[in-house]
This record gives structure tokens, C-alpha cells and sequence, in this order.
């Protein structure tokens, strides 16, 4: 049994989670991490592994065995600490507003389990992670991950500034594609831009989606969101949101040769992301988290896609 209140846990966290019987004293951590929650890390692993992948097709290069492996598990452990960081940041920055949401006032530092001091130590140290991960990487994917800071610092005031927070997410979470490419290739071309442009669309509309369980807390503290501007018509912006990611991670796999099984997978994709607006009940914040967490498998075959692509093709 946890010796963490259950009340001070975030309401959309998995009941019976491998945290809670860690020691009372690092609990609160790892949820500042969001370890309790590993969907966030599967979301930003995704775009990198993707990167990768197709970067290994580029030039008809092969994938390139343990060295392309190794890549892969950086990736997984920067993945992890970096949502980690990025999710300490924000609810820094956010206190004040999370101990009025219902979904998010159980959190470490609203909840008063961890102080902002220690979190702000907490975060260094994540961030030291990240940077030994990212100097294992060539100079100009060192480069472009320093880069992405500016896009993670920024990204906590967006809802406070536009209603468009959801387009900045995506900017930030999919950098990995352009990191995972750059890590494979040394360099970035034209359909790494197209994933990286199509993988932004698919966060629109996933985070548009998670987006819903928050609408009526954040229209009554005045934050702003693509749920709370979109509303009844949420629906069949989604389903724009998806069409556009579908059409341009596709056009990125033609842009580099590839064959017919990349073709099978991404439909096997495309057909999860309209299973998802099909689903979907904006009212429902159950659905609404449950359809969130379903985007791990869409992440999943787009990545078998383009491993099919350089492997089946």
C-alpha cells in the first residue's frame, strides 16, 4: 500500500501504478516526472524513433545495426528525463493555476508534497541527464537539441497568450523528429521537414482531444485552449488535424522510396486516427484521456511503417 494519499494524486493518473509502492519520500517525484503516466514519454519517443527511421532510409542507407540501436536507447532515456524536465518546468510555472483545476491540484507542488526549491533542483539534475544523453549525439543534432530549450521555455505561457497552446505543444514535442534524423544523417532534407510537419498536426489533434477534460476549469480561470475555442466543432477539426498529419508522414516515406508495406502500415494508422474522431465524445473526460492514451499505438505503427520501409521495401 502507497503511504501517499490517493487524494493527492492527479485525478487522470492509473489507480495501480508501479510508484506507488516505491518509498513514500521519492513518490512525489517521480510524479513531478510523470512516471505514473508513461504516455507523455511514449509521445516524445515516438517522433525521434521516427526521425531516425527515416533517416535510415535516406540514401537507400540501411539500419545501421547496433550503432542505430544505441540511438534508439538514448532516445528512450532522453525521452524519459526530458518529459520528466519538461513536466517539472511547467508545473512550476503553473502552480498557481493547478491548485485551481481539478485534474491537476493533487500534483507534487500544489498539492505541497514538493516544494518549488526542490524542484527546481530536481529539474537540474533531469536537465544534466538530458545534456549527457544529447552530447552522445554529432554536433549538429547537439546543436539542434540545445535549440528545442527555447520552445520548451517558452511553451507554459502559451495558454496564457493565445488559444492556440495545442500548435505550440506540437512544435515542441515532435522536435525529436528533426533531432532523431539530424542524430542518423547529420543533417535534415525535405521529408524529415514533412514528418516533422505532419507528426505537428497529429499533436493538434491529439492534445485538442485531451484538452476537453480541462475546458470547463480552464474557461472559468481564463486559460486558454484549441478545446475551448474549437468546442462543438472540435469533431471535424480533429479530424482535419489527422488528415493533414496522415497525408504529409505519408508524403515523407514516398519523398524517401519507400515500398508498399510502409503504405499498409500508415493505412493501419490513418484507420487508428479516424477510429479516434469516430470515438470521440468531447463531453466525456474518461473517453477523452482513454482516446489520448490510444495515440502510443498510432505511434507505434507509423514507426513499424517506417521500419517496414527500410527493412521490407
Amino acid at each position: 500500500m502507497s503511504a501517499e494519499p490517493q487524494a493527492l494524486k492527479p485525478a487522470d493518473a492509473v489507480t495501480h501504478d508501479w510508484v506507488a509502492r516505491l518509498p513514500a519520500r521519492v513518490q512525489p517525484y517521480l510524479r513531478l516526472m510523470r512516471l505514473d503516466r508513461p504516455i507523455g514519454t511514449w509521445l516524445l519517443f515516438w517522433p525521434c524513433a521516427l526521425g531516425l527511421l527515416l533517416g535510415a532510409t535516406e540514401g537507400d542507407r540501411p539500419f545501421e545495426g547496433l550503432r542505430d540501436l544505441w540511438l534508439l536507447v538514448l532516445f528512450g532515456i532522453g525521452s524519459v528525463v526530458m518529459r520528466g524536465a519538461g513536466c517539472t518546468y511547467n508545473d512550476i510555472v503553473d502552480r498557481d493555476i493547478d491548485v485551481k483545476v481539478a485534474r491537476t491540484r493533487g500534483r507534487p507542488i500544489p498539492s505541497g508534497a514538493v516544494s518549488v526549491r526542490d524542484a527546481w533542483l530536481f529539474l537540474g539534475a533531469q536537465c544534466l541527464i538530458g545534456l549527457l544523453v544529447l552530447v552522445q549525439l554529432n554536433l549538429f543534432a547537439i546543436e539542434l537539441g540545445l535549440a528545442s530549450l527555447v520552445l520548451v521555455a517558452a511553451y507554459p505561457f502559451m495558454k496564457r497568450i493565445t488559444w492556440w497552446p495545442q500548435a505550440w505543444l506540437g512544435l515542441t514535442f515532435n522536435w525529436g523528429a528533426l533531432l532523431g534524423f539530424a542524430a542518423g544523417t547529420g543533417m535534415i532534407d525535405a521529408a524529415d521537414a514533412m514528418l516533422y510537419a505532419g507528426l505537428f498536426f497529429w499533436t493538434l489533434g491529439y492534445d485538442t482531444i485531451y484538452a476537453h477534460q480541462d475546458k470547463d476549469d480552464d474557461a472559468l480561470i481564463g486559460v486558454k485552449s484549441t478545446a475551448l475555442l474549437l468546442g462543438e466543432r472540435s469533431r471535424n477539426w480533429i479530424l482535419g488535424f489527422y488528415a493533414a498529419a496522415f497525408t504529409l508522414v505519408l508524403a515523407a516515406g514516398f519523398t524517401e522510396h519507400a515500398g508498399w508495406p510502409f503504405v499498409v502500415l500508415m493505412l493501419a494508422a490513418g484507420a487508428h486516427m479516424l477510429w479516434q474522431v469516430h470515438a470521440l465524445d468531447i463531453d466525456s473526460p474518461e473517453r477523452c484521456l482513454k482516446l489520448f492514451r490510444a495515440n502510443r499505438d498510432t505511434g507505434a505503427l507509423m514507426a513499424l511503417a517506417f521500419f517496414a520501409a527500410g527493412f521490407l521495401s
